[in-house]
């Protein structure tokens, strides 16, 4: 399955690191990311993939909780088949 991850908050060191490294704990691969900073804002989108026998989007928001609160960001995850949905429209 395929989603995208977006991650936002004021930047500091370790960013790319927490929350790559929660992905792989939980063998989401990164296909694709851009990130940039806005001012002192990180902001980065990551396209994912992930075998969804063995995890799910609410288990890998789950993780990443634990990412945001560490971290102090905001991380969300959605199916990629939403916005594939919004496109056909």
């Amino acid at each position: 399955m395929f989603a995208i991850m977006t991650v936002t908050g004021i930047d500091h060191t370790g960013i790319i690191a927490a929350v790559s490294t929660a992905c792989a704990e939980l063998n989401v691969n990164i296909h694709n990311v851009s990130q940039t900073l806005m001012g002192d804002y990180f902001t980065m989108i990551l396209h994912v993939a992930f075998d969804e026998n063995d995890v799910d989007i609410a288990s890998i928001q789950e993780r990443m909780s634990t990412v945001e609160q560490q971290e102090k960001l905001v991380i969300r995850i959605q199916s990629q088949a939403i916005f594939d949905a919004m496109n056909i429209i």
